[in-house]
């Protein structure tokens, strides 16, 4: 008999491509661990692995039983979730992954009014890039996204929260910054300062820049939105910054936010679960306190 404890063994060592981190990882020795995977293989009549003194990788039939180990565990999460729920379906804990350009700006205005609506549940915060978010949640280790929406998104279940638009941030003595009317075709012939590769802002923003005429500076890329930030403080250049990222914030008189008129560039922010996920009602919950909280 296949053990629940046998496919988190398979899947962690799919992961770290080694059997001593995926042992630690999974809090047992790697003997046990290993000696596991062999009865595992055994009991199949399969080779999961391709073995060496430099890595571990998956054989084919690894891989393909990866993905049906994944979504075993997952339907044991969801299981031991809906069980939970039976009793009461707010409670418990509820692990919610943000990305780094939205995170900062967004929860100190909903944890508070979150803590309130699921005074019985545990919150926990996870802030990474969008592609691991992503396999994060495929994999069951998120319960929740909170992200910019984009194409690639769509095996996912999607609750809309809100549009988010993207501002002009730029010197004071910008002429953009001045002038009576700001469009998006005004940014043609602009270099804009942007975010490194891995944030899906950088794409966003650049489609909406390129799309007017705009190009990128090439000699610097930020990690952040912070530092981008300072690099227009500094005067290097201009920039699209999300409009959450400028509220209540004081730069002096050294740059200044602007809106654009209609069409306005923005990004739609919204809650991402997977499909059939059992625990509707604390999402619900977040949804709706999410939307009050931005409204």
């Amino acid at each position: 008999m296949i053990k629940i404890r046998d496919l988190q063994y398979l899947q962690a060592v799919a992961h770290y491509k080694h059997f001593s981190q995926a042992a630690e990882f999974c809090h047992v020795s790697q003997p046990t661990l290993s000696g596991q995977l062999i009865k595992l293989e055994q009991h199949l009549g399969l080779q999961l692995f391709e073995r060496s003194r430099q890595a571990v990788l998956l054989t084919t039939a690894g891989k393909q039983l990866s993905v049906k180990a994944q979504a075993v565990l997952n339907a044991a999460i969801d299981f031991e979730q809906t069980a939970k729920e039976l009793t009461d379906p707010l409670i418990g804990e509820l692990h919610i992954g943000l990305i780094p350009t939205l995170a900062p700006y967004l929860l100190p205005r909903i944890m508070t009014p979150l803590k309130n609506a699921l005074p019985n549940m545990d919150l926990f915060l996870y802030e990474k890039q969008t592609h691991a978010l992503l396999d994060d949640l495929s994999q069951g280790k998120l319960d929740i996204l909170i992200l910019p929406w984009l194409e690639n998104m769509a095996q996912f279940e999607r609750y809309a929260l809100f549009d988010e638009p993207l501002v002009l941030m730029a010197p004071t003595n910008h002429r953009l910054i001045n002038q009576s009317t700001l469009v998006l075709a005004d940014l043609r012939g602009q270099e804009l300062l942007t975010l490194e590769d891995g944030h899906c802002l950088r794409d966003q923003a650049m489609g909406f820049c390129f799309a007017a005429g705009a190009s990128e500076n090439t000699q610097f890329r930020a990690t952040s939105l912070e530092t981008l930030r300072h690099m227009v403080i500094s005067g290097m250049g201009l920039t699209l910054m999300p409009e959450l990222a400028t509220t209540g914030l004081q730069n002096g008189n050294l740059v200044a936010y602007r809106q654009f008129d209609d069409p306005k560039p923005f990004r739609n922010i919204s809650l991402l679960i997977r499909p059939n996920f059992s625990r509707l009602a604390s999402i619900q919950k977040v949804v709706a306190t999410v939307k009050q909280e931005i409204a």
